[in-house]
């Protein structure tokens, strides 16, 4: 695996020496460094990109596909490396690494789908009031695009952002997390493998002056960020400077809410699912539980033993069940929230404490009947870390889950199904789940509102995202 830069369909190295230390969250332990791009590079890519464009931009989608199809093949053939790669620079349990390159495959071939459709659909006919004139709509790629991806799921959400992408016909930017840029760098080696036109694709791990300047450039046109609402605020205060549009996905502070009805022992499953599936770091962990006054006590008892019992450990360990954090960085925020929460005085059923020994592990965390104005019901921790609270009917359960600044996801766990549906109708989010754990398709839409963002990714959605409309009329 290549430590450069990928630029214009080849490896090479940055303007600067500097380089990006990476580690095994697991061990602690420095496992690789890599180049770390700066902003003249970022002029380099885009050049390179803008020359790529016209030639892309003009082959049919059937051409297109048949590239996306082979980066779905190229990460199948290597799964087995890739999923010890993400193990390893994420410290993710083998089951969630599994699925994070399923997840890219799937998306991968889901594009490769929608870009075989484009070609009958481009000048579709638009009915008109009028016979004199005939109008038809053609969807056209915007151009030069920026991907700024986070550390949380390396390649999946990269696979949600370039697959759309390129199947519209963009040329892109992919800016990589710092800390976990090596299972994103393997993607110029499978572009180079299927022979991806050179300048469609660059890959540039860097710090955060190489974010600033994929999005401040003159010649991008579009900016897809994910990650925190605090460096979103900023790309879209930046990309306001030139009106430039940007997709958005950002934090989550999302409810699961339990009925009276539920199984217990499979609430306590999805539960923890929810809230401990990559160690907690996820926008859409249902960090908020809503527990039916009913069962409460039950429930909670319940799950403060399943969590205590979860196995945390190193992802090559055997049963290992959770992960740790995936930097010091994030470690550190989370110890800071159960300081908070000895402040508060919050009723701590279980964890609250880092783990001993190597490596970045925190203890899963339950805090029960957590006031409403805490700091932990109303911020986002991005770690395995629960706040209850009671409600008596389904009034006051949609009162308290929407009573919140993010509006992403959502999980309603009932007997019911009537009951269920309509809670779920009534959820300000992007994406509820009813008595499941949180699976993602490609087909279905990801993005919420308020402050979770702007736009949507995956399905037919994500393509939109990096389409234009143009309409042409005529007379009849």
């Amino acid at each position: 695996m290549s430590s450069q830069l990928f630029i214009n369909g080849d490896w090479c190295a940055s303007s600067i020496s500097t380089q990006l230390p990476v580690y095994n969250p697991a061990t602690a332990e420095q496992i690789a460094s890599v180049a770390c791009a700066a902003p003249a590079d970022v002029d380099r890519a885009v050049q390179a990109a803008q020359a790529a464009f016209p030639a892309w931009s003009l082959l049919s989608g059937r051409q297109r596909a048949v590239y996306l199809r082979g980066f779905a093949e190229q990460i199948g053939a290597r799964s087995e490396e890739l999923i010890s790669l993400q193990m390893r620079n994420s410290g993710k349990p083998r089951h969630e690494a599994e699925v994070d390159i399923g997840d890219a495959i799937a998306t991968f071939a889901y594009y490769a789908e929608q870009a075989d459709a484009l070609d009958a659909a481009q000048n579709a006919e638009v009915p008109l009031p009028d016979d004199a004139f005939r109008s038809y709509a053609r969807r056209e790629p915007v151009g030069v695009v920026s991907l700024i991806v986070p550390w949380n799921f390396p390649l999946v959400t990269s696979a949600w952002k370039i697959a759309p992408a390129l199947a519209a016909g963009c040329c892109v930017l992919l800016k990589p997390s710092e800390l976990t840029p090596l299972i994103e760098l393997t993607l110029g080696e499978m572009a180079q493998a299927i022979g991806l036109p050179a300048g469609v694709l660059n890959i540039l791990p860097g710090a955060a002056d190489v974010g600033a300047a994929m999005t401040t450039h003159p010649q991008i046109v579009k900016v897809s960020f994910t990650g925190s609402n605090a460096v979103g605020r900023r790309v879209m205060q930046a990309a306001a400077e030139r009106t430039l549009p940007v997709s958005l996905e950002l934090g989550g502070k999302s409810p699961i809410v339990v009925f009276a009805d539920a199984d217990l022992d499979q609430a306590v499953e999805w539960i923890i699912g929810g809230i401990c599936w990559n160690a907690g770091q996820m926008c859409s962990a249902t960090s908020r539980l809503l527990v039916q006054d009913e069962i409460a006590d039950a429930l909670l008892d319940r799950l403060a033993v399943a969590m205590h019992n979860l196995k945390v450990a190193a992802p090559d360990a055997d049963g290992c069940e959770m992960g740790p954090m995936t930097s010091q960085v994030q470690l550190n925020k989370v110890q800071e929230y159960f300081a908070i929460a000895e402040q508060e005085g919050l009723d701590c059923r279980t964890g609250g404490q880092a783990l001993s020994g190597a490596g970045w592990f925190v203890a899963p965390t339950l805090y029960a009947d957590v006031p409403a104005d805490s700091r932990l019901w109303n911020e986002e921790i991005f770690g395995p870390v629960l706040c209850a609270r009671r409600f008596s009917d389904e009034a006051d359960a949609l009162r308290q889950a929407n009573d919140c600044a993010f509006a992403l996801a959502g999980t309603v766990v009932s007997a019911d199904a009537q009951r269920a549906m309509r809670v779920a109708n009534a959820l300000e989010a992007g994406h509820v789940w009813i008595n499941s754990m949180q699976v993602v398709y490609p087909q279905t839409s990801w993005g919420g509102g308020k402050a979770s963002g702007i736009g949507r990714e995956l399905g037919p959605w994500g393509l939109a995202a990096f389409q234009q409309i143009k309409h042409i009329t005529v007379p009849s």
